[in-house]
């Protein structure tokens, strides 16, 4: 086994979302890593995708098969020009061009035992189990990982084998824990006492520990792993520390994780005594009759030389036969006794002809990410099979399956997928019109997938991409359809270029406006109208929910994914038999987190806090106070402008004097450093006790924090003003050592106090008034300042640098633990950790409800809201809640329903409206058509109530709102409440028709 030679340093900018779940040593792991895939059908194909997308060293590929027409349902490297070709030729020049940074060759000749010990993983696909058997066996003989992974209609299973003493570096997903410690003891053992109790709870006796941040027992900074003994009083014994510097203050305490060793067997014993993946008894069962029913299909496969019919029940009773003469499997105790589903194995033998794309992309993203758990050693393995089927696309019990003559081949793209579901299925996919909203990394997975089934590819079907935003070459490592001379450019039109590329006949359009309340006027009634459902691949809950409110209001399907490093989820709401979408209320609510003022100013106790408040400190110093110079810098009134009194200590500090050189952005980036922390802590020092507040920090060029922080600084503040900058640190470190240290008095003479400034009502006095006059004249003249928009994907900016110093030097202030670069980008640029198997997986999973909503009329029963953690190996599968059903007297309603009312002839007045809606009679009512325009209400006086009745509905909305109804529009839809003393019930809205 060798792993690939490379001097190549990783691109941090490419695998920027990737490096947040894998981190460094993985990544460089995974960069390094040499794998052999055989089988390059649709299964191969996702599993190569997603390796060269997340950049292993080498792919070889190998499958001399010719391309035939079933392939193309599910393998988007080839096309109809590619039939009769080596599948892995015809596949090996697009794949390449995923990523220039990975060597894809292919392999021509034999799989001999010479070619297998090259590699680190071999993966098989879509394979014989005599090959399995031969080649698992040489694999795990020489400690070549090896992995077969295979789906047979709506069924897939996956096999690992990392042999006997194979050790995971890193197990979970989850960061090290780290508390703050509160002090450290000079003894044997040094007692440490964590700044918050309730964290001891977290550490156990025998963990093993490193220390970070301490100041005057440094000696621990960077140590050895050291194990801890936790005392009854939630103290941590931490060794002996008698010899140490005594302790000052601040530090963190990390917790180690500690690698794991696994054992698989090989594949010749597993296949009799299978370890499956599941989550409950009912799960085992099935999974160990569709490990069964896969040894039939093989048997099958090798008695007929071929695959058994599609739907033909000849062939399905000869495979269930073939289940039952198994030698029965066994358990760790001897054979198992248990009975075998025949009617399991006969469905899955019926449609297992099929190649379906949601398949192939769910097992193919599980699939590769064993094989970067197998190179990285990261995450723990499957053990060892797992079982993956969604027969629940098929019909329920009772109703009809495809009959064999509807699922004929028939020489076309669509073969796999109507070898299941049918030439009329097939037409109905073509028929239908979607729109996809979010062209990311989800999306483009989606979009690849309607591409490959066929979803508006015909007739008056056709599919709508809307997303404002641009490629970026953050997104090439995760967004398939991306490349890199597409960077800049709208990602809808890119998306569906490649789109039409995949399947030249889809009709796919773009659309570059965002869906959200001010693009209504595209996105109105006339357009969803025309759509037949919406899915939707959106990072952020107030744009889920907005999607959702218009799918609700228009009674469409909504499909929905996202993901979270090796987390997603993908769930289906259909109008009137699920459930409605709602955020995770703890997701949405840490979307919109926010902090008390005074604690991100004074009190910051964590690192979140400290990186706000360096966030805050961009925004100030480079963003809001260029704006309000620019805004102003004619308007010589002094109180121009000053409706934010918080602005005035940053306003007038770049004010002070407009620089003309380097060296001035570097002095007044050390002044701001030395306000920020030195001076300005000990001012607030002198209004609280010192046991609540921070310390003061003396400036040392020496420290790389200190110097950071300037270089940042002096950069930004260059760039505002349209003056050279400078990235040489040592130039930088001897033009501060004759730089004096600015005086306060210097600095800012009319600075209120840090305190006066967190009052948002401060006002400024004569002698403030005076200097910032004096100050605006000398912006009078000169071009404008340049406001500085944060950008966190530009890593030579400066924008992140300044932050995270920023951040640093704050938490050394407070004693806080401070949090790293590549942490600190993440949060205050509002990553969202992103991997390329996720990604794929569920959008594997929305497809496959796809089949379902498109299929027709179901019962709620068949859907299926799925949840998935790949570090984890945790998949789950339910059935969507019913709609949640509300009360209120005689009234009952879901979110699902509304009251209609046409507009009739002549227009109605309010009080012929409310008449005609029976279910409001004898109920006091409020009638607004949004919040801040109430048209009626039973609680006013009887002479404006009597006012409001006898006015048309679209008059008094005219008067009320003083907006015209919009062109084309055909609701108008108000909003319902009860009005009484006690409650405050919401009805149903009220749908206007005009």
């Amino acid at each position: 086994m060798d792993v690939l030679e490379t001097s190549k340093s990783l691109d941090e900018e490419l695998y920027s979302r990737q490096l947040y779940v894998l981190g460094l040593s993985a990544m460089q792991r995974i960069q390094r890593a040499k794998v052999l895939l055989l089988g390059l059908q649709g299964l191969g194909a996702e599993v190569a995708k997603n390796l060269v997308l997340m950049g292993v060293g080498s792919l070889t590929l190998h499958d001399p098969h010719p391309a035939c027409w079933s392939d193309l349902s599910a393998q988007f490297f080839l096309s109809e020009q590619d039939l009769g070709r080596s599948r892995a030729e015809a596949s090996q020049e697009l794949l390449a061009k995923i990523n220039g940074a990975v060597q894809v060759c292919v392999h021509t000749g034999d799989i001999t035992e010479d070619l297998l010990q090259d590699f680190q993983v071999v993966v098989l696909t879509a394979s014989e189990l005599e090959e399995q058997l031969k080649v698992g066996t040489f694999c795990h003989k020489h400690g070549v990982c090896f992995l077969v992974a295979d789906t047979r209609g709506l069924v897939g299973q996956l096999f690992c084998d990392f042999g006997e003493d194979f050790t995971v570096e890193d197990p979970t997903e989850a960061e090290p824990l780290t508390a703050a410690i509160q002090h450290i003891s000079q003894g044997s053992p040094g007692i440490l006492t964590l700044r918050e109790e309730a964290d001891a709870q977290h550490f156990k006796t025998g963990d093993l520990v490193t220390f970070s941040g301490i100041e005057g027992m440094v000696e621990l900074n960077g140590c050895a792993p050291r194990p801890l003994h936790v005392q009854r009083n939630r103290t941590l014994e931490i060794g002996d520390t008698t010899t140490f510097s005594r302790y000052l203050r601040g530090g963190a305490i990390t917790k180690v994780k500690r690698p794991k060793t696994v054992s698989h067997e090989p594949l010749v014993s597993a296949l009799l005594q299978p370890r499956v993946v599941a989550q409950n008894t009912q799960e085992v069962h099935r999974a160990r009759c569709l490990h069964q029913a896969f040894r039939a299909l093989h048997k099958f496969q090798h008695l007929h030389g071929r695959p058994p019919k599609p739907w033909h029940p000849v062939d399905a009773e000869m495979v269930v036969d073939l289940a039952q003469a198994l030698e029965p499997l066994k358990g760790t105790e001897g054979p198992l006794e248990e009975q075998l589903d025949k009617a399991l194995v006969r469905t899955v033998a019926l449609s297992s002809a099929g190649v379906l794309s949601p398949m192939a992309a769910m097992l193919g993203a599980v699939a590769a990410q064993e094989v970067l758990k197998a190179v990285s050693k990261k995450f723990m393995p499957l053990d060892q099979w797992l079982y993956f089927d969604a027969l629940d696309c098929l019909p329920e019990d009772g109703e009809p399956f495809p009959n064999p003559e509807d699922c004929a081949l028939t020489d076309c793209r669509y073969d796999g997928q109507i070898a299941v579901f049918g030439a009329s299925f097939q037409e109905k996919l073509r028929h239908q019109r979607y729109l996809l909203v979010g062209a990311g990394a989800i999306g483009c997975e989606l979009l690849k997938g309607f591409a490959l089934v066929g979803l508006g590819a015909g007739g008056s079907g056709g599919v709508t991409v809307a997303d404002m935003d641009h490629v970026e070459r953050s997104n090439l490592s995760r967004q398939f359809l991306f490349r890199p001379q597409d960077i800049g450019r709208p990602k809808a039109e890119v998306a569906a270029e490649a789109a039409r590329r995949l399947n030249s006949d889809l009709q796919v359009t773009p659309l570059t406006h965002q869906l959200d309340p001010t693009t209504e006027h595209i996105y109105g009634d006339k357009f969803f109208s025309s759509v037949d459902g919406v899915a939707a691949a959106l990072d952020s809950f107030q744009a889920r929910s907005y999607v959702a409110a218009r799918c609700t209001h228009y009674l469409k399907p909504l499909l929905e994914a996202g993901t979270e490093g090796t987390r997603g989820s993908a769930s289906v709401f259909i109008p009137r038999v699920t459930e409605g979408y709602r955020a995770v209320a703890s997701a949405a609510a840490s979307e919109d987190a926010s902090y008390p003022v005074c604690t991100i100013r004074h009190f910051p106790s964590t690192a979140e806090h400290t990186l706000q408040w360096a966030r805050n400190e961009f925004e100030g110093l480079f963003y809001l106070s260029a704006e309000t110079i620019n805004r102003h810098r004619q308007a010589l009134t002094p109180q121009a402008g000053l409706d934010e009194p918080h602005l005035l200590q940053v306003v007038l500090g770049v004010l002070r004097e407009r620089p003309q050189t380097w060296r001035d952005c570097v002095l007044w980036a050390l002044g701001q450093w030395q306000l920020c922390f030195h001076d300005g802590i000990t001012q607030l020092l002198r209004h609280f006790p010192s046991n609540k507040c921070p310390q003061p920090l003396e400036f040392d060029a020496s420290q790389d924090t200190h110097l950071l922080y300037v270089l940042a600084a002096a950069n930004l503040y260059a760039q505002m003003h349209g003056l050279p900058g400078s990235q040489d640190q040592t130039a930088l470190r001897g033009l501060l050592k004759l730089l004096p240290l600015p005086d306060p008095q210097d600095l800012a003479p009319i600075f209120a106090s840090n305190l006066e400034l967190a009052s948002a009502s401060a006002e400024l006095g004569p002698e403030q008034l005076k200097t910032l006059h004096e100050a605006l004249e000398i912006w009078s003249v000169g071009p404008p300042l340049e406001p500085l928009t944060f950008e966190k994907d530009n890593d030579s900016n400066f924008h992140v640098d300044f932050v995270a110093a920023a951040a640093s030097l704050r938490a050394q202030n407070y004693g806080i633990p401070p949090t790293d670069r590549a942490k600190t980008k993440r949060i205050v640029g509002q990553i969202i950790p992103a991997i390329a198997t996720t990604t794929a997986a569920v959008a594997g999973l929305v497809g496959l409800e796809l089949y379902k909503v498109v299929g027709g009329p179901r019962p709620r029963s068949a859907f299926r809201h799925s949840y998935l953690k790949l570090a984890e190996n945790y998949f789950t599968r339910w059935v969507p809640s019913a709609p949640a059903i509300q009360e209120f007297h005689h009234l009952k309603w879901t979110c699902w329903d509304r009251l209609e009312v046409p507009a009739g002839q002549p227009e109605r007045t309010l009080e012929s409206l409310l008449a005609h809606v029976q279910e409001l009679q004898e109920l006091r009512v409020r009638m607004l058509l949004h919040e801040n325009a109430l048209l009626y209400s039973a609680g006013w006086p009887p002479e404006k109530q009597a006012q409001h009745l006898s006015c048309k509905v679209t008059d008094l909305v005219l008067q009320v709102t003083g907006q015209v109804l919009k062109p084309g529009q055909q609701v108008l839809v108000l909003e319902l409440s009860y009005e009484g003393e006690n409650e405050d019930t919401v009805f149903p809205p009220l749908h206007y028709k005009l």
